[in-house]
């Protein structure tokens, strides 16, 4: 009997594609709103992952405003606006990302995606970067009734996917991941080059990867066998 075909599901910001370019470009301009000049990028970088909302709380907190409720409902609207018409400027896929998923086609894997961005705002990024593709499951924030780090929106990824009993793993960059992919029962890959406040060696991923060209061998390993 052949062997299943596992679902590999990425997170997409920090994982996939280096989006911190056009996000935290959004991010000034709408924080020109309140006079701030534009964020330090090594400073906010690691703070992407949580979502537009998130992320401007955050940089306002930083500066020391404490946005009422309607204000930041306004600006988040903005960031998704501006966002969407610049999302692909300058963001672009990690290096070896191509290759890597050849790759893991080529041994039967099926490949996925699971965000905390808006699936629009993901399709639409994938699609201008040629990746859509390579999918055959694009899940985001409000996909399901709960985002990550719920093991809700992974599990109902595996099964969009076509995974036979949630055979699979998850590759993400953050703590979020690693917390969605152990709430779900999964192995997660975690890699060193995207965003994260805590260190990635102490996220608590099964494995963790410094370049794309490592991916194969950590899934062979965590899958205890080839993905074919």
């Amino acid at each position: 009997m052949p062997q299943p075909r596992p679902v590999i599901a990425f997170d997409l910001d920090g994982t996939l594609v280096d989006t911190a370019p056009d996000l935290l470009a959004t991010l000034d301009a709408v924080l020109a709103d309140y006079s701030i000049a534009p964020v330090d990028r090594d400073a906010t970088r690691n703070m992407i992952g949580g979502g537009a909302r998130v992320l401007i709380v955050r940089a306002l907190e930083h500066n020391g405003i404490i946005a009422p409720k309607e204000d930041l409902d306004a600006l988040t609207g903005r960031f998704i606006a501006h966002y969407a018409d610049h999302i692909a400027d300058h963001s672009r896929p990690f290096p070896g990302l191509l290759e890597a998923l050849d790759a893991l086609e080529g041994e039967g894997a099926l490949l996925a995606v699971c965000t905390n961005k808006l699936e629009r705002l993901a399709r639409l990024l994938l699609d201008r970067l040629d990746l859509t593709r390579r999918f055959v499951a694009i899940t985001g924030a409000d996909t399901y009734a709960k985002p990550k780090p719920a093991p809700l929106p992974l599990l109902a990824t595996f099964e969009a996917a076509g995974a036979a009993g949630g055979f699979g793993l998850m590759v993400g960059d953050s703590a979020t991941d690693v917390a969605t992919a152990k709430a779900a029962g999964v192995p997660v890959i975690a890699v060193s080059f995207g965003y994260t406040e805590v260190a990635p060696a102490e996220l608590g991923a099964d494995l963790l990867i410094h370049h794309f060209d490592q991916l194969q061998g950590a899934v062979r390993d965590l899958l205890r066998q080839p993905v074919r």
